[in-house]
């Protein structure tokens, strides 16, 4: 059983930026989505297990960058340039696969997530 735990979330202005820390495990793809109230949850970014390939929706494409420390377990959402329209609980994924290199969109692609952690962005 994975367990996954997001922190970092908070309240930050128009052009700010966060940091988002996730526990991850090798052999596990991640993937990082967002859930505005009234909206679907959407991809935000996905990281392969080997932490070589990564994958952006268009919207965030530019601001934000996935990352990963597999030394530590760990993988990180740096948000900077945050838009009003980036407000969301957000989440942390993980999917088991053993080929290093694949990134996954979907969200039904993902065993196990997260709790969510809120991210406000006031303009």
């Amino acid at each position: 059983q994975v367990q996954l735990v997001e922190s970092g979330g908070g309240l930050v202005q128009a052009g700010g930026s966060l940091r988002l820390s996730c526990a991850a495990s090798e052999r596990y793809a991640m993937g990082w989505f967002r859930q505005a109230p009234g909206k679907e949850r959407e991809f935000v970014a996905a990281i392969s297990w080997s932490g070589r390939t990564t994958y952006y929706a268009d919207s965030v494409k530019g601001r934000f960058t996935i990352s990963r420390d597999n030394a530590k377990n760990t993988v990180y959402l740096q948000m900077n340039s945050l838009k009003p329209e980036d407000t969301a609980v957000y989440y942390c994924a993980a999917h088991y696969t053993t080929d290093g290199t694949r990134t996954y969109a979907r969200r039904f692609t993902y065993e196990y997530w997260g709790q969510g952690t809120q991210v406000t962005v006031s303009s």
